[in-house]
């Protein structure tokens, strides 16, 4: 009955408005072409709720800003598909799974190493490629041929620093004070170490090296040893409550020396915790991003849309940056991959990503899925973070 009393309005308005009138009707409720409604699923699995969940902000507010940006590839709209590991190893390996089963062209993410460590063998046996963030521990990317980064591991930052004394300083010495049992911080002065031997061709160039008990309080012995040394430029790789304790111990002794440190020394929180002590006097760290060196087209739109979005007087994080680089790498390898391609054909372009012009600087993979990739020498003036050395890939 409906169907005849619809066919009867239909007829009626034809035989009394005519042709014209119908139609319209006809285009706007007849033959109402279908919206495009195909997709891709992109997967952001983060910590969004436990104690990591605020550390993990930046990288979504990344991703999200990049999303509003280019929210769709080879015509179709791309779609965000969150899954929370509630900062728990244990919840981490029900959140992958899920994730997975949803079929994502690419996997983002996560905050914590450990967690993408978790991920790491279903996102391998799933053939999904991933990409982390944040991720300096080389676990991560070591041994899966599925998983990329798109920030520096722990060595590369050690090798990063020691460039910045060799190229920028134009010191020939050195020193490393870093913390007892630390296999990440390790890692950072061995690369360290090994770069300035290498260039100075000086297995002497070292000239003080000493180890501390983490959490220490008196730092006397080992500062006592850098002055005698004279360095100009000493390592501290070790966490941020025992590095401000050294550097403040320092100053109170009147050491001129400038304290290099890795990436967590840019955060607000480095900078609260110092209280002032740590300046452009004696510190500088890497940094994985510079908001004051737009370095090509894409760090100049990204930085315009992040004032758009948060204020003019804005500076975004490091995390930010990065978080929007590895969307839009995402978004070019599907580009570039054939249309429907499998997760091995993506990956398989990934691998082949060279110069990508990112927020963050160039990047491209190395054959561990690490990028090879500019990076930023920081320091902190009048309470502000400022770059003051770009070290380029080689």
């Amino acid at each position: 009955r409906i169907t005849a009393a619809f066919l009867l309005i239909v007829l009626s308005i034809a035989t009394f408005s005519g042709c014209t009138t119908f139609d319209n009707f006809k285009t706007a409720f007849i033959d109402k072409p279908e919206e495009n409604t195909a997709t891709i699923l992109i997967g952001v699995y983060e910590p969004m709720t436990g104690v990591d969940s605020e550390s993990s902000q930046a990288e979504i507010e990344g991703i999200e800003l990049a999303h509003e940006m280019y929210p769709t590839v080879n015509g179709k709209f791309v779609q965000l598909e969150y899954a929370d590991n509630a900062s728990d190893i244990y919840a981490a390996e029900t959140a992958i799974k899920e994730l997975i089963l949803k079929e994502p062209a690419v996997i983002l993410g996560s905050y914590g190493s450990v967690y993408s460590m978790v991920a790491g063998e279903y996102i391998n046996e799933a053939q999904i490629p991933a990409i982390a963030i944040t991720n300096t521990n080389p676990l991560v990317t070591s041994n899966n041929d599925y998983y990329f980064r798109v920030c520096y591991v722990d060595s590369n930052q050690g090798d990063i620093l020691a460039r910045y004394v060799l190229e920028s300083k134009k010191e020939t010495t050195a020193g490393v004070l870093l913390p007892e049992g630390d296999d990440a911080a390790m890692a950072m002065a061995t690369a360290f170490t090994d770069r300035i031997k290498a260039e100075t061709e000086n297995e002497d160039a070292i000239t003080v090296y000493e180890e501390y008990t983490p959490g220490d309080k008196d730092f006397s012995a080992q500062l006592e040893a850098v002055e005698k040394a004279g360095v100009k430029s000493v390592l501290l790789p070790g966490d941020n409550i025992d590095s401000i304790n050294i550097i403040k111990q320092a100053s109170d002794m009147g050491l001129d020396v400038v304290f290099l440190g890795d990436k967590d020394w840019s955060s607000d929180e480095f900078q609260d915790l110092a209280d002032g002590v740590a300046t452009d006097a004696n510190t500088a760290f890497v940094n994985f991003y510079a908001a004051d060196e737009a370095v090509n087209e894409e760090a100049e739109k990204f930085l315009k849309a992040y004032h758009e979005k948060y204020g003019e007087n804005s500076v975004p994080e490091d995390a930010v940056a990065l978080g929007y680089d590895s969307y839009i790498i995402a978004l070019d390898a599907i580009d570039r991959a054939d249309d429907d391609a499998t997760g091995e054909e993506i990956r398989d372009v990934l691998k082949e990503e060279r110069s990508f012009q990112g927020a963050s600087g160039t990047i491209t993979f190395n054959t561990t899925g690490d990028p090879i990739k500019t990076a930023y020498i920081s320091t902190w003036r009048d309470g502000e973070l400022v770059s003051i050395y770009t070290v380029d890939p080689v």
